[in-house]
């Protein structure tokens, strides 16, 4: 797939890694005017992408939503004047949702507000406190080793009040009411794996789902402040995904060069979990498998007891998995144009596999005619005969209770290979679609 930017047309995964680049700058967090812009320059790509509100203080099950935070400026100065940290420098710089202060303090004063990586003394940490009151900053172990004592004065410029938390939400309707959620985080500042590149697929495969005709199912697309977006979501709009989700990912950490890795379902037997695990065998054998109990993002919020919607998480690298996480080495060199092909390319391939995922029965009693029907070679190679020993596997499992998935994985084949040998029988009238029972569940009613 190709896009097109202001310099004409260019592939999907330079495009991607374009927008990251664009958006990598910004200072992002839970709330705040980080995210707002940065929805903005999404809404640019996508337009009909909505930016919605939700006031400070709204009660989302057991959560409230908190107060907007938005920082303008924040440094460290010693007594020679020199700004030894500077938010201007880099944004992870500053503890996300510090409080605003002007103090002067000694080095030991100062040193309780500091935090750093030992194990990576080249590091910035990205560190936050959402949820409690206090203030710091964030540099590299090798810088804070050479603080001499004396006098600093730190400066954070930061309002800390009554707002709103914003989100961006796309519903792209299709033939039938079903719905594929695609969900992605955008709250976090300057890093690339951990952050951009989930946004940044996501609006990939949102651009590509619009351009498509004859979509069958509907697909929500969301891009949230992670947790607390999530719970807000679905306290808002639980009933409906419950009845109409038939699948669902989370898109974070797909842009570097690394291994795929796959996080179930809470019980793991969803059709998301079906479908991904397909897809990777033959896409990505070599991909690495995790547990639910391994989990740290918004599927612990679309699969927890109440909710458990189909939801899992196809990744790169896994996040809390490689050692830039969460620092500023996660930063434009860790992603490539290549790697966040690659992720776009895994997830396109599960969502058609999700278009054309079809239980089928059989029309005919015993072996059907080929020939008659112009199915059957007139020449016979070695390539016809895999055509026609795939037709008879076929026919053989299209008793209108296995899907395509279950057939192509007792057969040992991609499931997309089917896909145009199915769309020939039916047209024979060999094979008629049997409508799949939606099941609605109705226990939150």
């Amino acid at each position: 797939m190709k896009m097109t930017d202001h310099g004409g047309s260019i592939s999907t995964g330079e495009w991607m890694y374009s927008l990251a680049h664009k958006l990598f700058p910004i200072c992002r967090s839970l709330t705040g005017d980080g995210v707002r812009r940065s929805l903005r320059l999404l809404q640019e790509e996508i337009p009909d992408l909505q930016i919605r509100e939700i006031p400070s203080g709204t009660a989302c099950f057991d959560w409230v939503i908190p107060d907007e935070w938005n920082i303008h400026d924040a440094y460290v100065m010693d007594e020679s004047g020199n700004k030894i940290i500077n938010f201007q420098d880099h944004n992870l710089h500053v503890v996300g949702y510090s409080l605003p202060v002007h103090l002067e303090l000694s080095l030991d004063e100062l040193s309780e507000h500091l935090y750093t990586l030992p194990a990576l003394p080249h590091a910035i940490p990205y560190v936050t406190s959402y949820y409690g009151r206090r203030w710091g900053f964030c540099l590299t172990e090798a810088k804070r080793l050479q603080l001499k004592p004396g006098r600093y004065v730190v400066h954070i410029d930061a309002t800390l009040k009554a707002g709103s938390m914003t989100y961006g939400e796309l519903l792209i309707p299709g033939k039938d009411t079903a719905e594929v959620l695609l969900s992605t985080y955008i709250c976090h500042p300057s890093m690339a794996n951990n952050e951009l590149s989930g946004p940044v697929v996501t609006s990939a495969l949102a651009k590509m789902l619009l351009k498509q005709k004859n979509r069958r199912h509907s697909y929500r697309i969301l891009f949230l402040p992670e947790t607390i977006g999530a719970i807000a979501y679905l306290s808002l709009h639980l009933d409906a995904m419950k009845s109409r989700i038939l699948a669902g990912f989370v898109i974070n950490c797909v842009g570097d060069n690394r291994t795929y890795s796959f996080l179930p379902s809470r019980l793991g037997e969803t059709k998301a979990d079906k479908v991904a695990k397909h897809v990777l065998k033959h896409m990505a054998p070599h991909y690495k498998s995790y547990s639910f109990s391994d989990r740290g993002s918004d599927e612990r919020q679309y699969c927890s007891p109440g909710v458990d919607l189909p939801v899992v998480s196809i990744m790169r690298s896994k996040y809390g998995e490689y050692p830039e996480y969460h620092t500023s080495l996660d930063d434009m060199s860790l992603i490539s144009a290549e790697g966040l092909a690659g992720a776009f390319e895994v997830l396109k391939s599960c969502l058609n596999v999700l278009e054309e995922n079809k239980r089928y029965l059989i029309t005919t009693l015993c072996e059907p005619q080929l020939g008659k029907r112009g199915l059957y070679p007139s020449l016979s190679t070695k390539e016809t005969g895999k055509e026609i020993a795939m037709i008879s596997e076929i026919i053989a499992y299209t008793d209108g209770s296995h899907d395509l998935i279950d057939i192509a994985e007792r057969i040992g084949v991609f499931v997309p290979a089917l896909f145009p040998i199915v769309h020939r029988l039916c047209e024979a009238g060999l094979l008629k679609e049997v409508e799949e029972e939606v099941k609605i569940d109705k226990s939150h009613l």
